[in-house]
């Protein structure tokens, strides 16, 4: 028995230093897609829930890895591999491709999503017609796109007999191709003309914005897509030099230049996936939680953009800060 006391005490020694401590800080492993400063509120709104519910890094109750794919995909999927290899204790996903990524990685690891669309229009529900069941967090789905929309002919008049409405939407990304199909229909029913040019890179915004521009259009519609997220800068330059407002379903968007918007706020977007992420936490169980709709959204104005185009503003819409 002496003979074998020393690789006894090893194997030991190996499993103690393998085995999670009991103190350890949770950790949560977070994904963003790409960089932009309107998706960033979604962080935010994300650790300041923590933090009001007793988990934070200052006090050293939790553990955030953050890391960016910077709109790169392979280093988007080696992100979540990564965080699954380190079986991190929970996934905070933000926007649609960090979420399909994880959901596509791991069955297990919980999966916190936010600036994310329904299981549906991600297309992840199983053959059941259920989500995964690790999937949770904020998400919205197509409805409110049509309120953002309407205000356009509501508050401009058209130049021809007909107004004109351009947009750009991203054909590779589901959610910007459902969203550009939703609006065309409604486009129809508003006795409105849309033109929609696909663009498939931020790097061609100018190009395709400028196209576009052409076209003679009488507004811009910005929709939820993570390439406009990415350009909206080039996009509000262009749109601004030729004179044509920009409107959008994005609230974080007007106060980077857009008009007006009725849509999620970002920051509270963030915070109601962080109550869920607290909840988990705290109990350590998944009990009652799930994709839920977005809570809370807006009617916002720039005021600096009302006041270049002279639009009158209806009075249920709010500046933005």
């Amino acid at each position: 028995m002496k003979r074998y006391l020393p690789f006894i005490l090893v194997a030991f020694i190996i499993a103690a230093c393998n085995s999670p401590k009991p103190n350890e800080a949770p950790v949560i492993g977070f994904v963003d897609a790409f960089e932009d400063a309107t998706i960033a509120q979604a962080r935010v709104g994300f650790t300041d829930a923590l933090k009001e519910n007793g988990f934070s890094e200052d006090k050293n109750t939790i553990q955030i890895q953050y890391r960016n794919a910077q709109g790169n995909i392979p280093t988007l999927t080696q992100i979540v591999n990564y965080f699954v290899s380190e079986n991190v204790t929970l996934l905070a996903t933000c926007t649609t491709l960090s979420s399909v990524t994880a959901v596509q990685n791991t069955k297990t690891i919980p999966i916190f999503e936010m600036v994310s669309p329904t299981p549906e229009r991600m297309k992840v529900v199983g053959a059941d017609g259920k989500a995964p069941a690790n999937l949770f967090g904020a998400v919205e789905d197509l409805e409110y796109i049509d309120t953002s929309f309407s205000i356009i002919p509501k508050l401009l008049k058209p130049k021809g007999p007909k107004l004109v409405i351009g947009m750009i939407y991203n054909q590779a990304e589901p959610q910007s191709a459902d969203a550009m199909q939703r609006i065309k229909g409604l486009a129809d029913k508003l006795n409105v003309t849309l033109i929609a040019l696909p663009l498939n890179s931020s790097a061609d915004a100018q190009l395709v914005t400028q196209a576009l521009l052409g076209k003679h259009i009488d507004a811009f519609f910005a929709n939820p897509d993570n390439t406009v997220f990415a350009s909206f800068e080039t996009i509000v330059k262009n749109c601004n030099q030729a004179n044509v407002p920009i409107f959008t379903s994005e609230a974080g968007l007007v106060q980077r230049g857009a008009v007006a918007a009725f849509g999620a706020d970002i920051y509270q977007w963030g915070y109601q996936t962080g109550l869920q992420a607290a909840q988990y936490l705290k109990t350590h169980k998944t009990d009652g939680l799930k994709p839920e709709m977005v809570k809370i959204r807006k009617r916002v104005y720039n005021p600096a953009a009302v006041k270049r185009y002279n639009i009158a503003i209806p009075s249920n819409f709010e500046a933005v800060k």
